[in-house]
Order: structure tokens, then C-alpha cells, then sequence
């Protein structure tokens, strides 16, 4: 794994949880969660390998804390894993009070892309 590549493809997203993207709980829906750790893993990958890549799977997801209405949510991907034809990021969500100096970590899982060619067959990452 190159670790100058790894340092390059960090990518971080912040986004405001705004009413609509609440569930019954009043707490963030875990598919809009898990929506924006794909984008985010996707574009490390993307960034690392400059391939064509497909969400392979994801693991390991945990929400750990709930994000309410009015917090940040600062979503981060790094690339923890390069394989033959895969990459691996670890994704991480964490909460933002919007009038308080603090962040937590609520949200955390992995990602897995394999590279494919224009005919969608894998090959290597590169």
C-alpha cells in the first residue's frame, strides 16, 4: 500500500441534519448515514486508485450514538486496505454540535470496491 497515495485520498464531508433527513426518532435516518459513507469511501478509493470502481460490500457498520436534528455530521474516508483488485475504507460519521465546540464519533464502518473495466470484469487495482 502506497502511503503517500493513502495520504491523498483522505477525504472528510460535512453536512447539516436538517428535519428532512430524520426518521421517527427524530434522529438521523441510518440509510442517509450509510448513503453518505458510501459516497465519501467511494471517492478515497477513487482517489487512491483512479479507477473504475463498484461498492464490492460494507462491514463491520456500527452507530454508535445518535445524530439529532441541528448537528453537523463530518463524514471521513481512509483507504485502510489495497488488494490485488480490491480497496478496503474505513469510514467514520462523527456528530457536531452546531453552537458547541465538540465532535463525537457516532458512526464507523468499512467499505470494499473492486476496480472493473469498461465491460464491468474486475482488474487490478494498479
Amino acid at each position: 500500500m502506497d502511503l503517500e497515495k493513502v495520504e491523498r485520498s483522505f477525504t472528510t464531508h460535512v453536512v447539516p441534519v436538517f428535519p428532512f433527513r430524520m426518521n421517527h426518532h427524530q434522529t438521523l435516518f441510518g440509510g442517509a448515514a450509510l448513503q453518505w459513507m458510501d459516497e465519501v469511501a467511494f471517492i478515497s478509493a477513487t482517489r487512491y486508485s483512479r479507477k473504475r470502481l463498484v461498492t464490492m460490500g460494507s462491514e463491520k457498520i456500527e452507530f454508535l450514538q445518535p445524530i439529532r436534528m441541528g448537528d453537523f455530521a463530518e463524514v471521513t474516508g481512509k483507504v485502510s486496505r489495497v488488494g490485488t483488485k480490491s480497496i478496503t475504507v474505513e469510514v467514520r460519521i462523527y456528530m457536531e454540535k452546531m453552537y458547541e465546540d465538540r465532535k463525537e464519533l457516532a458512526a464507523k464502518g468499512l467499505f470494499t470496491f473492486v476496480a472493473v473495466d469498461e465491460e464491468g470484469r474486475s482488474v487490478e487495482v494498479g
